[in-house]
């Protein structure tokens, strides 16, 4: 009989990209001033090379009103607000900014960089030096894929805020957006695989239909995101693709399926994510690790961002 614990181990082979916790571990540990330093560099050098996609309206709004107060301020005290960010400190601004989904978090530091760079926001103080530390975090940064380097700048700005009750408090998200019409929906083809609930799954999450892809899952089941704890039961899965999977682009290549215990089916299937924020231009290379029940339904899918992208081609047993 599968637990989630037994069913997580599937495909123990898959290489992870193991560097991007470690490197978020050393992030963690910097002084708020290096950690502010380190998020400018990923918006403005990292945009030379990665396209940042459109801002979204209808997701900024949430933003507008902090934004625009932060923008009055006075230089210092607009670095005393960023700098109480990083630091989770307990502040008006740092509870509201806790409560805001990932997007709206990735945005408000994007408009923050642009008005940085317009001089509406307070520059890194002239002649800042980073620290030994920090340093060798913004090289290890550099030297990983584009599509760890946005994962990583996820990672940065997450837990940035004050929340006093992790988890609790009404979240703010963007809209939900309506499913893309049947008739517009692409079919996926993946190379080795031939499964109705897998193929089901990227094209309903393709198609932002979150109502029907969550009945493809058993009402105990689970979902792990990249280097996060099994989401188990259909409500917390169906929300957390409300809230981080809108407008994801998944684009599967190729895959291999085998027999489990019980008459249970584990498929692995690996290819690439396009996310909004960054548009065609960089994709993730991902694998996706299903075991399914003996009916076709989902009992577990892991969402593993992979080490190389060497790990797209690698099948044999």
């Amino acid at each position: 009989m599968f637990t989630i614990e037994k069913a997580s181990q599937i495909f123990p082979e898959t290489l992870t990209a193991d560097v991007v916790p470690a490197i978020t571990a050393r992030f963690e540990l910097l002084s708020a001033e290096d950690q502010l330093a380190l998020i400018w560099y990923a918006y403005l050098e990292m945009g030379k090379s990665i396209t940042v996609a459109a801002l979204g309206a209808a997701s900024m709004q949430f933003a507008e009103r902090t934004l625009n107060e932060i923008k009055a301020m006075s230089f210092p005290e607009q670095s005393q607000a960023m700098c109480d960010l990083a630091n989770r400190a307990d502040t008006q601004i740092c509870r509201t900014y806790a409560n805001w989904s990932v997007n709206i978090k990735l945005g408000f530091w994007y408009t923050l960089g642009e008005w940085m760079a317009a001089g509406l926001v307070a520059p890194i103080p002239e002649g800042y030096q980073l620290s030994a530390n920090a340093l060798s975090v913004l090289s290890a940064v550099k030297s990983v894929s584009s599509g760890q380097q946005i994962t990583l700048l996820r990672n940065f700005v997450v837990d940035m805020g004050f929340d006093p009750q992790k988890g609790g408090g009404p979240r703010i998200t963007e809209p939900v957006t309506p499913p893309t019409p049947e008739q517009l929906r692409e079919k996926v083809t993946i190379e080795g695989v031939s499964n109705t609930t897998v193929n089901s799954y990227i094209e309903l999450l393709n198609a932002n239909d979150f109502d029907n892809l969550i009945q493809l899952f058993l009402p105990d089941g689970a979902l792990q995101p990249p280097f996060k704890k099994p989401i188990v039961g259909t409500d917390n899965v169906l929300r957390f693709f409300r809230e981080d999977c809108q407008n994801l682009k998944l684009l599967p290549e190729r895959g291999m399926e085998e027999a489990a215990d019980g008459g249970f089916t584990q498929i692995k299937v690996t290819g690439k994510v396009q996310t909004p924020w960054f548009g065609a231009g960089v994709g993730m290379n991902v694998a996706w690790r299903f075991l399914l029940n003996p009916e076709g339904k989902i009992y577990f899918v892991a969402i593993d961002l992979l080490a190389s992208p060497a790990e797209l081609l690698k099948f044999a047993r």
